[in-house]
């Protein structure tokens, strides 16, 4: 009787075990029941442990947590490996797909594409507006000497070194400093790429601040090269550039619309009062901007205005360029 006994429990103790098996191994292989499709974004904070993480889990609905979900992170070996960041999981993955994914670390990588042409106030406001660090902390690195010459910029501005492109950014891995000093890496690198010409008569700095100005004087990829060379011949001869954006640039409360007052405001940046360059750049230019400045179109044209179709009309004179202002413009405002 007692063999009996003991057979019994082995039997029922065997039943139990595997009713657990098996109750683990449909877990493990079924997906959330009230699973939808597409995707989600999970944060996993550094130092969480399994249960924590089950219950973030849970809260997206990719799946049930219980005491299932910390007995497969354990059987399975994966609780001890289970990765901190943020992580894109898919609904309808399994409980084991989840654990697996984990553990492996593929972080989530946003993206964030910066134009050419934005001034550092509207790089930082796109950072800053995705939750990407601190807008004033961000602000404040970018006229903190020190910082710059540490990056390699020996002015008292990144304007014109936060090289505009699509940027690859992790939650909880990048802070302000990261982001600029990526964004200055980004600039060396092309910089290094570009073909000098030998005789060059500008330095990297003033490259980058009349490539600035072309940057914002056109849209128009064909056009850079024309404009470049405009501007080159009015240095060359001594010529005021008149550039409308470098006198936007220079006020502090620009309203919208350019008047004669703002054109005689004395600034570092007024183009219509001083000779030669403003002090620096106006904006981050591309890398399209700068080789049109590297590689201008020579030609005699002193003068160019806007056709208002995106593209200008170029004059060699004064007086040609009076008629082409009358024509497209009828007044000077877009003439240079």
């Amino acid at each position: 009787m007692r063999r009996l006994l003991t057979l019994s429990a082995l039997l029922l103790a065997f039943s139990a075990v595997c009713a657990a098996g098996i109750w683990l191994w449909m877990y493990s292989y079924a997906s959330h029941p009230s699973a939808g499709s597409g995707t989600v974004l999970i944060q996993i904070p550094r130092g969480a442990g399994v249960k924590q993480i089950g219950e973030l889990l849970e809260e997206k609905q990719v799946l049930q947590n219980d005491i299932r979900f910390l007995l497969l992170a354990r059987l399975s070996g994966s609780a001890n490996h289970l990765q901190a960041g943020e992580f894109e999981l898919h609904y309808g993955w399994t409980p084991l797909e989840i654990l697996r994914y984990l553990e492996q670390g593929k972080v989530y990588y946003h993206s964030l594409t910066i134009p050419e042409g934005v001034t550092v106030k509207e790089v930082v406001s796109l950072f800053s507006g995705q939750g990407w660090g601190d807008r004033e902390r961000m602000l404040s690195l970018v006229r903190e000497k020190a910082f710059c010459r540490s990056l390699g910029i020996e002015q008292d501005s990144l304007e014109g070194y936060l090289f505009p492109d699509t940027y690859f950014l992790v939650r909880g891995e990048t802070d302000e400093r990261r982001i600029l000093a990526m964004m200055v890496d980004r600039f060396h690198r092309v910089w290094e790429g570009l073909s000098i010409p030998e005789e060059y008569p500008f330095d990297r700095h003033q490259t980058v601040t009349l490539a600035s100005i072309v940057e914002k004087e056109t849209a128009s990829a064909q056009e850079r090269p024309h404009i470049a060379g405009v501007f080159i011949n009015r240095l060359e001869k001594g010529m005021r550039l008149q550039s409308d954006p470098t006198v936007i640039y220079g006020l502090e409360n620009f309203s919208g619309d350019l008047t004669r007052p703002d054109l005689k405001k004395n600034t570092p940046y007024n183009t219509y009062v001083i000779r030669g360059l403003p002090v620096g750049p106006i904006c981050n230019p591309g890398k399209e901007a700068l080789s049109a400045v590297l590689d201008p179109v020579r030609s005699d044209a002193l003068y160019f205005v806007s056709k208002n179709d995106g593209t200008h009309q170029f004059s060699p004179t004064l007086k040609e360029h009076n008629k082409a202002v009358w024509k497209y413009q009828k007044n000077r405002k877009g003439a240079k």
